[in-house]
Parts: structure tokens; sequence; C-alpha cells
């Protein structure tokens, strides 16, 4: 089955023009997101890629899905996020978001030194990936610049490739539902992630 998609804004269509420096605060759909204020939004929105994928790790699940500020602000009170006082953005941190999962009576685990090829056995059991992957996995044609950076929910393996969601995906088949070879989604894989499920 194929997990819901989520995106780390409210209006997939106009992820394109915010990674191309469009204000985020133009994004009107901000209000369904649960930031108490169109600042907040704002501020966060660049960096809850691992909070979209805790939403489709519930979806997939059968859960309920709160809007996303809902599990930002319990995963960062359980450690997954730190704001420094110059307002600087740190995590999403693995161990509080499987903190936070297993407060969901979900079992998650943190996964290190994984290689691509070795995702396919991870999902048996109908279990979900949240695996650290570069952001240009975007535009799998390009040379990445190093691993990691950026989180998607991979949740499927089919004839040697990976199927997976981007949370920052800037077009349709890079957001839901995008599929990859090992090889190349090796190249953008940084070896870690969570187990969930």
């Amino acid at each position: 089955m194929v997990p819901p998609y989520r995106a780390q804004w409210e209006s997939p269509a106009r992820i394109p023009d915010f990674l191309a420096g469009r204000d985020f605060a133009t994004d009107l759909l901000w209000w369904r997101s649960g930031a108490e204020t169109l600042s907040e939004y704002a501020h966060w929105a660049a960096h809850l890629c691992g909070c979209a994928c805790l939403q489709m790790v519930l979806g997939a699940l059968g859960r309920p899905v709160p809007p996303i500020h809902a599990i930002r602000r319990p995963v960062q009170a359980a450690g997954g996020y730190v704001e420094e006082p110059d307002g600087t953005i740190r995590g999403l941190i693995y161990a509080g978001a499987v903190g936070w999962l297993a407060a969901q009576d979900i079992p998650a685990r943190v996964v290190l030194d994984m290689s691509a090829e070795g995702i396919p056995e991870l999902l048996t059991g109908g279990r979900l990936f949240i695996a650290s992957v570069h952001p240009g996995i975007r535009r799998p044609e390009g040379t990445p610049p190093q691993r990691g950076g950026h989180l998607v929910l991979v949740f499927g393996a089919t004839d040697g490739a990976l199927r997976f969601h981007n949370p920052s995906g800037d077009r349709p088949g890079s957001q839901a539902d995008a599929c990859l070879t090992l090889p190349d989604f090796g190249r953008f894989f940084a070896g870690r992630g969570i187990l969930a499920g």
C-alpha cells in the first residue's frame, strides 16, 4: 500500500517557488499546519521534512494524522529539535523522533551504517524507513555534493528500486511515489535513518 503523501509545506504545488527563494510566508494555506502564527510557519517550514515523514508514517499505519506543528511541538519537547537562541534550528534528531514514536506505541529504532542495498530487507512486514538523503534527490540526474541533510519516507522496493515520498519534491514525479534504482538512491543516501512500524 502506498502511504498518503505529505509535504513539509502546506502548498505542495508551490514547492518549486519556495525552493527558488519565494518567501514561505506567502503560503496561503499556512494555517493548515497548526502553526500559531504565519511567522512561526515561515520560520519552521524548511526544517520539517522529518515531521512530514512522521505524518506519513501515521497515515500508513491508519492512525489519525495531526497537523505538522502538532507533531513538531511534542517531537521538539522529546529532543527531536533544538532551537538555538539565535533562531537556528537543529534537527530532526533521531533519538527524539524515536522517543515520540514510542509514545505513540509505534516500534522504531535508529539505523546507522546502512547501504542502500540493505534497505529492501528493512521494509519487510510493512515497515517504513525514514532515510537521510541529500535534498538534490529531487533531481537525481545531478551529482550531490554530499549525502544526507534531508529526510524522505521509503515504503517499498521493487525490481532493484526503492519507492519513496519526498516532502520537498519539486514536481509530482519527485513528490509522491518517486522511484530510484538502488545505486542511484545510494548516491544521495547517508547510510542512516529511522525504521518504524
